[in-house]
């Protein structure tokens, strides 16, 4: 009897063995069979994790600025035109091409922080101290300089203007030059000279007529036909870069190299005026 009862709970034992294990959830398989043996928390293929390609990493596109076009006089009719710094004969006036908003709001010339005039007019020894925007009116009394534009009306910039508006500036310059009689007009800017020439010649100069500096006596500005006793054979004509910020053909060392010249005339020719004049001698 007892063998039979033994026999039986041995068969029980086994079958409650055998369900236990059928109700035991299965272990998930790992491809470390030594850490799953272990009883090891399964951790991640470090040579895996880095072979991951990285993300891309995309830097924000920079926002192109819209070119300028043209702007009708009516766009900054709320800016007055800048008064131009003449006085009769000087020994050079400077020609721009015409009023920016900054320069226009604070009443004088080349007042943007980035326009390079008053810095270049020093480097090239047209002063002998870098003047401030608003010490332009000193210009003739200082150093026998003076100021103006082709165009009277501010904009932005150059592009808001016309190339009509540009070349009919030029026999205003011309008359500018017949009643203050200037010995040289310095054109700061390439664009300034094209109108100019364009109002001459009916066209732009060629890559072989351009040139920075002097230019032929012939191209002098404000010449009086009649040319009498006191006759003015007209303006010398000096070409130099523009010394506007968006100007950005050239380098500044370059900049400075085609100014150079004209400072050292311009030196030269306040000696020979003995300007400043001493104290108590009258000038030339």
């Amino acid at each position: 009897m007892l063998q039979q009862y033994a026999h039986q709970g041995s068969q029980n034992s086994v079958n409650t063995v055998a369900t236990t294990r059928a109700l035991r959830p299965r272990a998930r398989p790992t491809s470390v069979a030594t850490g799953s043996q272990r009883g090891e928390t399964e951790h991640p293929d470090p040579v895996a994790e880095t072979s991951k390609p990285a993300p891309a990493i995309t830097k924000p596109s920079k926002k192109r600025k819209t070119p300028s076009k043209y702007a009708p006089p009516s766009k900054y009719q709320h800016l007055s035109p800048l008064t131009d710094i003449l006085a009769p004969d000087l020994i050079a006036v400077f020609v721009g091409t015409n009023p920016g908003i900054r320069t226009a709001a604070q009443g004088h010339a080349y007042a943007h922080p980035s326009n390079q005039f008053w810095k270049l007019l020093h480097s090239s020894g047209c002063t002998d101290e870098r003047l401030r925007p608003d010490q332009d009116v000193e210009l003739p009394a200082r150093y026998l300089l003076g100021n103006t534009n082709i165009v009277e009306r501010p904009t932005k910039d150059a592009a808001e203007l016309s190339k009509a508006e540009m070349s009919d500036g030029a026999p205003v310059l011309e008359e500018k030059c017949r009643r203050w009689r200037p010995e040289c007009v310095c054109i700061v800017g390439k664009g300034i000279w094209e109108a100019i020439f364009r109002h001459r010649h009916g066209r732009n100069p060629t890559k072989a007529e351009f040139h920075w500096g002097w230019q032929d006596e012939k191209e002098n500005m404000g010449r009086i036909a009649d040319v009498g006793e006191d006759g003015y054979q007209g303006a010398k004509v000096f070409v130099t870069t523009s010394t506007s910020g968006l100007a950005a053909s050239l380098k500044p060392a370059e900049k400075e190299a085609i100014w150079k010249p004209f400072g050292e005339w311009c030196k030269e020719r306040r000696v020979a005026r003995n300007w400043p004049p001493l104290q108590g001698q009258t000038a030339n």
